[in-house]
């Protein structure tokens, strides 16, 4: 990919090979190599997204200046406070599916004045275009994050994306200028992303491959910067176990305008069920659907290798990147909510998909420069979840959080002696994950997983100068915070004695663990 030194990045992970071993062994040795550094990891792979789905935006982090909830120029303080201290380095909007029946022009100028449509993807509320493109930029400015705009190939035209991203990112003397000027920006904003389309297999039109191909040549044709303001473009891609988006996409886009598809996305999600009619309820679950979500979440692995392996035949010199802009857990909503807000809780088992997807992700960064959670408040595997004026932080903001040395880290590689596995029933997958970088401090960082409901697994480590950091664990496999008890789990401090440059951590069960082992 052009224009971003930093891109290309790789990471050597224990996992590579999953050998069996005694099932009674729960002692590994972990060898590190910090001398062996590797590229940076890019901060961006920690990316949110926020769509106008549900109370993800209004409520969430949007309340408006004259709201009683205590806001910053309408957007809430306490949301704010918390997506600083996680240090968000990227921002996605307006969509998912409601970018694709989204026209930018609804949501410039003064509020009062802008139309009310409906919503229609995410259960037909009235939307009232309070939050637009200057509210929007406003908030990435706040949190001094990237910014991911898609545009909306469903329901728009050619033109009227290009003005969009002409209004955005511009500084000529032209009408469209004046008109941002005069709704209150000077300057042009940074469009560091912007996607033609989204979901188009899907909600952004019900395409084929073929057909989006051709869409895609069409829009880009149009689609002008300025020369220092270009965003880096990305296709709509495939979900699931699906290749033939990005196999048709390399095929069918000619090198010149390989320069113009800089990436293709990629979505998938993690049902613990796998069934799409009944996916599995957030809460309340047993040691059956705690294995399964785990099983169902390392699946990504194998998508993501299908993909990659057409990408380094088509394109070897790897200027096109792969990003799983939309990817996360979806369980059954909540009793007694809307079905189209898909507000669900988070629980521990959540923090621990984060470990396990960043630790995959971290592995394949060479291709894989951004992804996208989905989604930031209030929506399936939200970092926040609201309730009027009150908020509480879920496990999986905890594990983002733990994991901010890891944003524009440098990957080491390490060796193990075996992974052990977690077996149930006539089923098993990896009981250890992990990954390792030197963090921008000059210290090397680990990251654990022990993915079992049972058992502690104690991992010998090699080569460190300390271990401390934290812990996110329970005995209750679906430990979650909650209104009335919002820090009844959190991240407890954790630490292992280290003598002659080796230590013995002890990961209990279910748990998720990040530790500074100093400057080695």
């Amino acid at each position: 990919m052009p224009n971003k030194p930093h891109i290309f990045i790789s990471l050597l992970l224990l996992l590579g090979s999953f050998s069996l071993f005694a099932a009674n062994s729960q002692q590994v040795t972990l060898s590190l190599q910090p001398d062996k550094q590797g590229d940076i990891i890019n901060k961006n792979i920690y990316g949110q997204f926020m769509e106008h789905l549900g109370r993800g935006i209004y409520e969430g982090i949007w309340v408006g200046e004259q709201s009683n909830i205590p806001n910053q120029d309408g957007f809430r303080l306490d949301v704010l406070k918390a997506l600083k201290e996680l240090q968000v380095p990227l921002l996605r909007w307006p969509g998912g599916c409601f970018a694709d029946e989204y026209h930018w022009r609804d949501g410039i100028g003064p509020r009062a004045e802008r139309p009310k449509t409906v919503n229609s993807n995410w259960g037909g509320v009235i939307e009232d275009n309070a939050f637009g493109t200057h509210e929007f930029f406003a908030l990435a400015e706040l949190l001094d994050a990237e910014t991911y705009v898609n545009g909306n190939l469903g329901t728009g035209t050619p033109q009227e994306m290009a003005e969009w991203l002409h209004y955005m990112t511009s500084d000529a003397p032209t009408t469209l200028v004046a008109e941002r000027r005069k709704n209150g920006r000077d300057k042009p904003w940074k469009v560091d992303y912007f996607a033609i389309g989204n979901e188009s297999w899907g909600c952004g039109g019900t395409m084929r491959p073929e057909y989006y191909a051709d869409l895609y040549k069409h829009y880009a044709t149009f689609l002008k910067s300025p020369a220092d303001n270009q965003p880096i473009m990305i296709a709509s891609g495939g979900t699931d176990s699906q290749t033939q988006w990005t196999q048709t996409l390399l095929e069918q886009i000619p090198e010149y305008w390989t320069m113009r598809m800089q990436a293709i996305s990629h979505h998938y999600y993690t049902l613990p069920t796998g069934d799409w009619q009944v996916k599995g309820s957030a809460t309340g679950f047993g040691e059956e659907q705690w294995f399964s979500t785990l099983k169902n979440t390392l699946k990504i692995e194998d998508y993501i290798q299908a993909n990659l392996a057409i990408m380094d035949k088509l394109d070897p010199q790897k200027k096109v990147g792969f990003y799983v802009d939309e990817w996360g857990t979806w369980y059954d909503v909540d009793e007694g909510t809307n079905p189209g807000f898909l507000y669900q809780q988070n629980t521990l088992r959540d923090a621990i998909v984060v470990g396990l997807n960043l630790h995959i992700f971290h592995r394949y960064a060479q291709r894989i420069q951004m992804t996208n959670i989905a989604q930031m408040i209030n929506v399936l595997q939200a970092m926040i979840l609201t309730d009027g004026e009150k908020m509480l932080l879920t496990p999986s903001y905890y594990a983002f959080q733990m994991h901010i040395p890891f944003q524009n880290a440098h990957a080491i590689p390490f060796n193990v002696d075996h992974t052990p596995l977690y077996k149930l029933n006539d089923q098993s997958i990896p009981a250890l994950s992990a990954s390792a970088a030197i963090g921008e401090d000059g210290h090397t960082y680990l990251s654990l997983v022990n993915s079992q409901a049972k058992g502690e697994i104690n991992v010998v480590v090699n080569n460190v100068k300390q271990v401390v950091g934290k812990v996110l664990a329970s005995n209750k496999l679906d430990a979650h915070n909650t209104f009335a008890q919002p820090d009844a789990i959190t991240p407890q401090p954790f630490s292992a004695k280290v003598k002659n440059g080796r230590a013995s951590i002890v990961l209990p069960a279910s748990a998720l663990v990040v530790v500074d082992l100093g400057k080695l």
